[in-house]
């Protein structure tokens, strides 16, 4: 959205811009506060696979929220992905 919002503004100091950069950048924090108070209760080795979870997410959203298509073999590949954190984080037990 920041960068769709600055490619329309033209400006990173546009009302519009700076506004979805300082809500992405407050989210940014709270998400890196919210994994520190996270790995209090784990292993980082037994938590950082599913940070690979962002490459799953990530399409999933950008394709409800923004409407993106994505061919048949992204979502095997996306597939792939969610298997090997599946098998990295829970087999490994």
């Amino acid at each position: 959205m920041s960068a769709t919002s600055l490619q329309t503004t033209g400006s990173y100091f546009a009302e519009p811009t700076v506004w979805i950069i300082l809500t992405a950048l407050a989210l940014y924090g709270v998400t890196t506060f919210v994994w520190i108070w996270v790995l209090q209760f784990a292993h980082l080795g037994r938590l950082y696979p599913l940070m690979a979870l962002a490459f799953v997410l990530v399409p999933i959203g950008s394709h409800f929220i923004f409407g993106e298509q994505f061919s048949l073999s992204y979502f095997i590949g996306v597939l792939l992905i969610a298997a090997g954190i599946f098998l990295t984080v829970f087999h490994s037990a």
